[in-house]
């Protein structure tokens, strides 16, 4: 039964989940699936929900299983970073909770969404227990590492604010969707939210977008993006001449 107000089923167990996707925990045996769900503590969460702040002590991990959050951090001038999107099936806050330093994120929610939490204690038995538990926490803090050089080359190496963006709206389009057919996809973001992720400010975000509907690359009706002229769209993320 759906749950009231939640826009989506409730799904208590791991065990009897349908959003389980490949990799990462979801991705276990049966075995370690069984007592990761045993140590779970399942709670859904509105949009703009804070589950960990940059610099708190790591209590433990969180499962994103439905919905959709951000990662980012912040300087003492108060300027604020999107690091990272996450997508269901990713976990947040892993890599405190293994080496036992502070959170190094902070992470919000950008939708209505579904969170395990499994305690530091709780999640380093599990890792400590069982292999392939061991394995799919490398694999995925090795996955952050990598995802974490992407970001890092987009921002330093990108010549410009529209190369970013337009590099930032191909990244999104699913997996199973091909840009060039009309790819299309919920914009949860706002303005603000696309600025600190590309490393720009809300007014140049606002600027780009405008002249990308105007040059029909995108179209953005309600909260839904779709992608119009992938070619043209390409062509400006790899643009190397400084707009």
């Amino acid at each position: 039964m759906r749950t009231q107000g939640y826009g989506f089923e409730r799904v208590d167990s791991c065990l009897k989940c349908t959003w389980r996707c490949k990799g990462f925990f979801c991705d276990l045996a049966p075995g370690p699936l069984k007592a990761l769900d045993a140590v779970t503590f399942t709670n859904v969460y509105p949009a703009k929900s804070v589950l960990f702040s940059e610099g708190q002590a790591a209590r433990g991990a969180f499962i994103l299983c439905h919905g959709t959050a951000k990662l980012s951090i912040s300087s003492n001038d108060g300027k604020t970073l999107i690091t990272k999107i996450v997508a269901p099936g990713e976990v947040l806050g892993l890599s405190g909770s293994i080496s036992g330093n502070p959170y190094k994120t902070t992470a919000e929610t950008l939708e209505t969404s579904q969170v395990n939490f499994v305690s530091r204690v709780e999640l380093l038995h599990l890792i400590e227990t069982y292999h392939q538990a061991s394995l799919s926490a490398g694999r995925t803090l090795a996955l952050e590492c990598e995802t974490d050089v992407d970001h890092i080359r987009a921002l330093e190496l990108s010549h410009s604010a529209t190369e970013r963006l337009a590099s930032l709206i191909l990244s999104w389009c699913p997996p199973d969707q091909h840009p060039c057919r009309g790819c299309r996809f919920p914009m949860l973001m706002t303005h603000e939210d696309l600025a600190q992720l590309i490393g720009s400010s809300r007014e140049t975000v606002t600027r780009i977008l405008k002249m990308f509907r105007q040059k029909k690359l995108i179209s953005i009706k309600g909260s839904t993006l779709t992608i119009l002229n992938c070619d043209a769209l390409e062509g400006l993320a790899q643009d190397e001449q400084p707009a």
